[in-house]
């Protein structure tokens, strides 16, 4: 096996709860009277709750304090979890699951690094709570991507190198933090187009290609 471990972002790669993010995130700036749309909401995309809030207010003439950002984050965030309660198995795809499984019967090791505090929620609604080798999320970091301690502390868990492991990310915040982590990474989606990535992936199951070679 070329990697001992892969370490995958949660959301844009496992499952998909963009468009709850977005549908919760739309609510508060519409209150706030910010604009908000689909690219505003791309900027978002691994970035930690408060940082995307800043972006969102970044056209807000209006003067808000450390406790009202604070209040504001933590609506938006029990609004998203409410959504997040509609998911099931069903939003883990045939592909993903397949190549997870594939990845373990090959007896490596598998992480998730994600920026997201909802980590846990998020596997539990999908069917795979208590499935991954290490969890490194925004319950146990400091500092969101493009830092890489989400993907180095997730690499301590499992006792490994950098050098070890392959990240796979569909935001140019997590490759980022892959490169400057000194893991090669793996992009999907938007990533993919960055030329960024050590590999790009067309579709999850090329990782077996990857791991395997």
């Amino acid at each position: 096996m070329k990697y001992k471990a892969v370490i995958f972002d949660l959301d844009g790669v496992i499952c998909f709860t963009d468009h709850y993010h977005y549908l919760a995130w739309k609510q508060l700036a519409d209150k706030l009277g910010v604009p908000f749309d689909e690219t505003i909401n791309d900027r978002l995309r691994g970035v930690s709750r408060m940082e995307s809030l800043d972006i969102i207010l970044e056209k807000s003439s209006i003067s808000i304090s450390s406790e009202q950002k604070l209040e504001m984050a933590e609506n938006k965030n029990n609004l998203y979890r409410e959504f997040l309660y509609k998911m099931s198995s069903k939003d883990l795809t045939e592909e993903v699951s397949r190549t997870l499984h594939s990845l373990r019967d090959k007896k490596c090791l598998l992480a998730i690094g994600s920026s997201s505090k909802n980590t846990p929620l998020i596997l539990e609604r999908i069917g795979l709570d208590g499935f991954f080798d290490a969890i490194s999320d925004g319950n146990s970091i400091a500092r969101s991507k493009p830092d890489p301690e989400v993907f180095l502390n997730a690499a301590g868990i499992l006792g490994l190198s950098p050098s070890d492991c392959l990240v796979v990310e569909d935001a140019g915040a997590g490759i980022e933090a892959a490169i400057a982590g000194g893991f090669d990474s793996a992009a999907i989606g938007a990533a993919a187009s960055l030329g960024r990535a050590t590999y790009n992936l067309n579709r999850f199951d090329d990782l077996l290609k990857i791991v395997e070679a």
